[in-house]
């Protein structure tokens, strides 16, 4: 089959790959749409360390089930239409047994630590696997996983109606956030300097927007989610906070990356500082939302390209350009 391999970090093709075989409790998919993320560029360059070489990539999908390994639970059959949580938890590890397998010890990720679907077809335990309803697209399905994981975000930092919150970053992620919030009664403001973004972000019913922090007129809120990783954006919305506010990071920081905040603010102001790590728990209720309209789906879904134009998907999501960038590899026409 042909699918996108990551030989090495900087070197990045389209070839042919041994098709996939369902081992125990697993199902082998025919890939309808798989989506870019950040994560896949730190992967292409090196920067995420649980990726090993060579690889294919690829962790936002939906397909169709093709084929059925020994003792496939959950009653999955040849035909059905899935979006995958590509969460691969130990379970025996004290995270895991603890209720935290998105921190389990062992982690690890279809697409990040063994194959994904960047690929014509991909093997994925059954038990990941949620039948998706028929009016769901292929493209549709493949943004299941990007809400799962802003699901557990709103979850950890929490929000009430009527609060006031800063998202920084208009990014698909960022966008989807504000979505949620709003949809829990939340005023949202949204920084980037992306004025296309911004644009977006303001469709979809942002309370305010802005270019940079700085324009927010000293502005506080109750609470702010950082969608970027960037230094000075998490540090900016820290500095926005109000007394007892609520600061998630969000975004994907490089390991290496510090941020200055203050200790006397977090201690006089008791401000709270928490992170969210991709999925827990929260998939299903990420389909059930995308098939709900809760998310805009169209809004988002910005540029669609052929498998092998893998490289040319790359570049397109480092450019900034449109948002959600995703390959189909059974050919555009099939989305």
């Amino acid at each position: 089959m042909r699918a996108a391999i990551v030989d090495q970090p900087g070197s990045v093709r389209v070839g042919d790959v041994p098709d996939p075989k369902p081992g125990d409790r697993q199902v082998v998919l025919k890939v309808g749409a798989c989506g870019i993320c950040g994560t896949d560029l730190h992967i292409a360059d090196g920067h995420f360390p649980p990726t090993p070489y060579p690889i294919v990539p690829g962790h936002e999908f939906a397909g169709e089930v093709v084929e059925l390994g020994a003792d496939v639970p959950g009653g999955l059959r040849v035909g059905d239409r899935v979006a995958v949580d590509p969460s691969l938890f130990c379970g025996y590890c004290t995270p895991c047994r603890s209720g935290h397998g998105n921190l389990c010890a062992n982690w690890g990720a279809t697409g990040d630590t063994v194959d994904g679907a960047f690929a014509e077809y991909v093997a994925v335990p059954a038990a990941n696997c949620y039948r998706m309803p028929g009016e769901l697209s292929w493209q549709q399905g493949a943004l299941v996983e990007p809400v799962s994981c802003a699901v557990h975000g709103v979850r950890r930092v929490g929000v009430e109606a009527g609060e006031r919150f800063l998202v920084m970053g208009a990014g698909t992620m960022g966008l989807i956030m504000q979505q949620l919030l709003q949809r829990a009664g939340a005023a949202v403001t949204v920084v980037d300097r992306n004025t296309a973004r911004l644009a977006r972000a303001k469709e979809l019913g942002a309370h305010a927007v802005a270019g940079d922090a700085a324009e927010l007129d000293d502005e506080r809120f109750d609470a702010a989610a950082d969608c970027t990783g960037a230094v000075p954006a998490i540090e900016a919305a820290f500095d926005a906070l109000r007394r007892g506010g609520r600061l998630l990071v969000f975004g994907v920081a490089p390991e290496e990356a510090r941020v200055a905040l203050s200790p006397f603010r977090i201690y006089n102001d008791e401000i709270t500082v928490v992170g969210s790590m991709a999925v827990l728990n929260s998939f299903g209720a990420a389909l059930d939302l995308v098939a709900a309209g809760a998310v805009d789906t169209a809004a988002l879904l910005t540029d669609t390209l052929p498998l092998e134009r893998y490289p040319d998907a790359l570049a397109l999501m480092r450019s900034g350009a449109g948002l959600k960038v995703q390959v189909v590899p059974g050919g555009t026409d099939d989305v």
